[in-house]
C-alpha cells in the first residue's frame, strides 16, 4: 500500500471484526473498531466459546459413565458414588473463561495500534461512521463520535431469533445466550429445535446429567448435515436416554407455576421446569446506517457480499453472521481478512466455501469439509465415496469408541479427493488432513501413501484412501 495512511472503521469487535482488524493493522493502515458489548463479540462471550465450554465439561462427565467399562471404577464406601455437576461453579468458569479471551484479544488488538471504542457504531453517510453511547458508564462513550473512514466494515452478528408466543424471560424460557445465568442445572430440559445448536447443547446437558427432551420440526435431527452422521448421533442420544420427539414442530412455550408448558402444533403439550429455545438467529443489521449508503440487503435482514466480503456501496465491506454466508467464526474471519486484503491493496482469493472445515460438537462430533453426500445424490457432483466404521480401526477400540466412522468422497478418473465426513471423538481434529487434502486437490494415492501413527484414529482416513486406490484398479 502506497500515499496516504488509510483510515478504517470497523462496526463490531467479533471474529469479522477483530480479525480484519489485524489485518488492517498489519497492511498499514489506521484502524478503528466500535463495539458495543466485548471484544470477541457473541462468538466469545455467549455463544461458541461459552457453548464449547460447557460441553466439554459434559464430556468430561461422560467419561465417568464410561470408566467402568474400561475397567475402572470408583472406589471407596458407599455404592451410589457418582461425578455431579455444579451448573453455579461450571457456568462461572464458562463466564470467567470467556471474559479472559475477550480480553486477550483487547491486548492484541491494542499491542498492534488498533483503536477501540465502546460503543454502538452506525454508518452516517459515505465515508463516515458515529460510535454512539451505548449508556453512561466506566468504558463507554461518554459522547457521539464521528469519524472519516476509507474503508468501512460492518461486523454486526446476530442475534437468537424470538417468536411471539415463545418469549424468553431469562428464568425458565431461555435463549442459548441466557442459560449461563442459571445457578442450578434443570431438572427436565426441554430443547426446541435440532439444528447445530439445538442438537450441541442437548448433548452437553444431557451429559451433565440433566433429563433432556429434545422438540424437532424433521425427520430427523440435524437435518442439514450428512444422513448418515445425523442417524448415529440420534440413535446416541436415545441410547443415552435423551426423548427425541421428531416431526413436532412447537407452536408456544409458556411458563406455568415453577415450570414450562411447551404446546406443539398438534395439541400435545411436554412439560418441564426449562425450555431453551434454538429455533434460529436473526441479523444485527438494523439501525447500522445501511440505507445511507444503500447497501443491498436479502429479504431476511441479511448484507448481501461478494467472495471478497464488498457490499453494494463503494468502500463498504461486511463479513461474518450478519451477511448470512456460512455461520461459522472461523468464515466471519476469513470474510474480515479477505475484505481487508482487498480494500488495501494486498494479495486476495476470494473465498471458498468448498474449503471450509466445520464442526458439530456433540458426541461423537461430526466433522465436514468440501463436497457432501446431498450433493452427490443431487447431482451436483459426480463421485465415489467410500465409508469405514470406526468400529474397526484399533485405536478406536481401546479408547472403547463403538459409534463413527470415515466417509471420503472422491471425483472419479483423477480420484482427486473433493470432500469428506467424519463422525468420532475429536472429529474436529482429524477433518483436518481431508481438509489439506481437499484444499490442495491431493489424490487418493497421495493420501494413501503417507505415513499414518499405528495405531491412531487418522489410520481409518489412509486406509479409506487405501480403499478407493484399490477400488480404481
Amino acid at each position: 500500500m502506497s500515499g496516504r495512511q488509510k483510515n478504517v472503521v470497523i462496526i463490531g469487535g467479533g471474529p469479522g471484526g477483530y480479525e480484519s482488524a489485524l489485518v488492517a493493522a498489519q497492511l498499514g493502515a489506521q484502524v478503528t473498531i466500535i463495539e458495543q458489548t466485548g471484544l470477541g463479540g457473541a462468538a466469545v462471550l455467549t455463544d461458541c466459546v461459552p457453548s464449547k465450554t460447557l460441553i466439554a465439561t459434559s464430556d468430561f462427565m461422560s467419561r465417568f459413565a464410561a470408566a467402568g467399562r474400561l475397567g475402572v471404577g470408583f472406589e471407596g464406601t458407599g455404592e451410589d458414588q457418582h461425578a455431579e455437576a455444579h451448573a453455579k461453579q461450571v457456568n462461572e468458569r464458562i463466564l470467567d473463561l470467556a471474559e479472559a479471551q475477550s480480553h486477550d484479544i483487547r491486548a492484541q488488538l491494542e499491542s498492534v495500534g488498533v483503536r477501540i471504542v465502546n460503543g454502538r457504531g452506525r454508518i452516517a453517510g459515505p465515508g463516515k461512521v458515529i460510535a454512539e453511547p451505548v449508556h453512561e458508564g466506566s468504558g463507554n462513550a461518554a459522547r457521539t463520535e464521528e469519524f472519516a473512514a476509507d474503508v468501512i466494515l460492518v461486523a454486526t452478528g446476530c442475534t437468537p431469533r424470538v417468536m411471539d408466543t415463545a418469549v424468553p424471560d431469562g428464568e425458565r424460557i431461555l435463549t442459548w445466550q441466557q442459560i449461563y445465568a442459571l445457578t442450578e442445572l434443570p431438572e427436565k430440559l426441554i430443547v426446541v429445535g435440532s439444528g447445530v445448536t439445538g442438537a450441541e447443547l442437548a448433548h452437553a446437558y444431557l451429559g451433565l446429567g440433566c433429563d433432556v427432551t429434545l422438540v424437532s420440526s424433521r425427520d430427523r435431527v440435524l437435518p442439514g448435515e450428512d444422513a448418515d452422521a445425523a442417524t448415529v448421533i440420534e440413535n446416541v442420544f436415545r441410547r443415552r436416554g435423551m426423548t427425541v420427539l421428531g416431526r413436532s414442530r412447537m407452536k408456544s412455550a409458556r411458563r406455568e407455576g415453577d415450570g414450562v408448558v411447551v404446546t406443539l402444533e398438534d395439541g400435545r403439550e411436554v412439560q418441564g421446569s426449562h425450555v431453551l429455545l434454538a429455533v434460529g438467529s436473526v441479523p444485527l443489521t438494523r439501525e447500522v446506517g445501511l440505507e445511507t449508503v444503500d447497501i443491498e440487503t436479502r429479504d431476511s435482514g441479511h448484507i448481501t457480499v461478494d467472495r471478497v466480503s464488498r457490499t453494494s456501496a463503494q468502500g463498504v465491506y461486511a463479513a461474518g453472521d450478519c451477511t448470512g454466508v456460512l455461520p461459522l467464526a472461523s468464515v466471519a474471519a476469513m470474510q474480515g481478512r479477505i475484505a481487508m486484503a482487498h480494500a488495501l491493496g494486498d494479495a486476495v482469493s476470494p473465498l471458498n466455501l468448498r474449503g471450509v472445515c466445520a464442526n458439530i460438537f456433540t458426541d461423537p462430533e461430526i466433522a465436514t469439509v468440501g463436497y457432501s453426500q446431498v450433493d452427490v445424490e443431487e447431482g451436483r457432483i459426480e463421485a465415489r465415496v467410500m465409508t469405514l466404521p470406526l468400529s474397526t480401526n484399533p485405536r478406536a477400540k481401546m479408547r472403547n469408541i463403538t459409534d463413527g466412522f470415515v466417509k471420503l468422497f472422491v471425483r472419479p478418473g483423477s480420484t482427486t479427493i473433493i470432500g469428506g465426513v467424519v463422525v468420532a471423538p475429536q472429529a474436529s481434529e482429524l477433518i483436518y488432513p481431508i481438509g489439506l487434502a481437499v484444499q490442495n486437490r491431493l489424490t487418493v494415492d497421495q493420501v494413501a501413501s503417507t505415513f499414518s501413527v499405528y495405531p491412531s484414529m487418522t489410520g481409518s482416513i489412509a486406509e479409506a484412501a487405501r480403499r478407493l486406490h484399490e477400488a480404481e484398479i
